[in-house]
């Protein structure tokens, strides 16, 4: 049997964060499980405290069932150093399409994620390497790319 998985992303405001990266990625809130009529009466259940309910949204999932489920966990303390693990957002169109193509496309992207709270960082781009790219910072600080 194949194992799935949940993409953990620890923060300070999973509210604000999962809406950034549902806008994002395309995705939409995820609904609680079955039995569940919100994710605060699945984790009440629990036995979690009201302190740690009553957070607004906080996890996401691909409609279309090919991407990973996103959890946005919240944490006491804030990110201190750079991402191990970042995502990549696919918005050029890959190889198939020219360089300039996928440039236009890219900048594109990352103008409407900066105009949802990322920051731009960086182009990732060498004369004579067919690769462009722009590296980037979500509302709470973690990097991901846009290629």
């Amino acid at each position: 049997m194949e194992a799935g998985f949940t993409l953990v992303i620890d923060c300070s405001d999973p509210d604000r964060l999962s809406r950034f990266w549902e806008a994002a990625l395309g995705y939409v809130a995820a609904p609680p499980p079955d039995g569940a009529a919100s994710w605060d009466e699945y984790w009440r259940d629990f036995g979690l405290s009201e302190e740690d309910l009553n957070i607004g949204q906080d996890r996401i999932a691909d409609p279309e069932g090919r991407g990973p489920r996103i959890w946005f966990q919240r944490v006491p303390d804030p990110k201190t150093v750079k991402n191990r693990l970042h995502i990549d957002i696919h918005a050029g169109g890959g190889r198939g399409a020219p360089l300039e193509v996928r440039r236009q496309r890219v900048d594109t992207e990352a103008s409407r994620l900066a105009a949802l709270g990322a920051t731009r960082l960086r182009v990732l781009y060498e004369e004579g390497i067919d690769h462009y790219a722009v590296a980037m910072r979500d509302p709470e600080g973690n990097e991901f790319d846009i290629n």
